[in-house]
This record gives C-alpha cells, structure tokens and sequence, in this order.
C-alpha cells in the first residue's frame, strides 16, 4: 500500500512519461478535506486525455491503488480521478484555463517536481 505521497509521486511519473505537459502537485492537506494531494496537468486532445487517465489507472492499480471515481471519461475536455487521498485532474489547455485550479487551490504547496521529471 502506497502513501499519499508515493501515489502523488506515481501519478506525476507516469504522466511525464505520456507527455503531459504543465504538471503541477499539490500538496492540500492543510487547506481542505478533499484531497492529500492533487495532480494537475494538460493533455493535447481528447485522445491524449483518454491515454492518460488510463495509464494513471493503471499504474496505481498495479501499486495496490484502485481509483473510487472517475468523471469526465467519455465528454473528454477534463478527466478527474479520484483515489481518496490523491486527486489527479487531466485537462485540455483551454479547459484548464478556464477552471484554473492552480489560482482556487492558491493557499495549497506547490511540490517542487523537478526531481521527479525527465529533464
């Protein structure tokens, strides 16, 4: 069984290595119940988003980690996926711009990736 942060960090892994761009962990336990941690990132298509939500599954399921919820799956501008303590959001740019989770969840840590990423 993961911790919160080792299913952040997986999560955050396995989107760079499908080419998600902008990746953002926040860290939310001090701001809200919902969530240890959130990943956010933007996709290039609806088709990109799909890939994505389905690698993550993936990977957190072959971890131990099954996902409660999932929504957003068939529309295709963002997808959330809910595993308790970890929430990750995959969205078309213009979709994230609009919901700009980044300036809502302002009072939560932004992890520094740079240790996690490819360079």
């Amino acid at each position: 069984m993961l911790t919160p942060r080792e299913m952040a960090e997986l999560a955050v892994k396995t989107l760079d290595g499908k080419k998600a761009r902008d990746i953002k962990l926040l860290e939310t336990t001090e701001v809200t119940t919902l969530a240890d941690f959130f990943v956010i990132c933007t996709a290039g298509s609806t088709t990109q988003i799909k890939v994505l939500a389905d690698e993550i599954e993936k990977a957190l399921e072959d971890a131990g980690e099954k996902p409660h919820h999932r929504e957003g799956y068939r529309d295709g501008g963002w997808v959330l996926i809910d595993f308790g303590c970890v929430i990750v959001h995959i969205f078309l740019e213009e979709m994230r711009e609009f919901y700009n989770l980044e300036r809502l969840w302002t009072d939560a840590a932004n992890v520094d990736l740079s240790v996690l990423l490819a360079p």
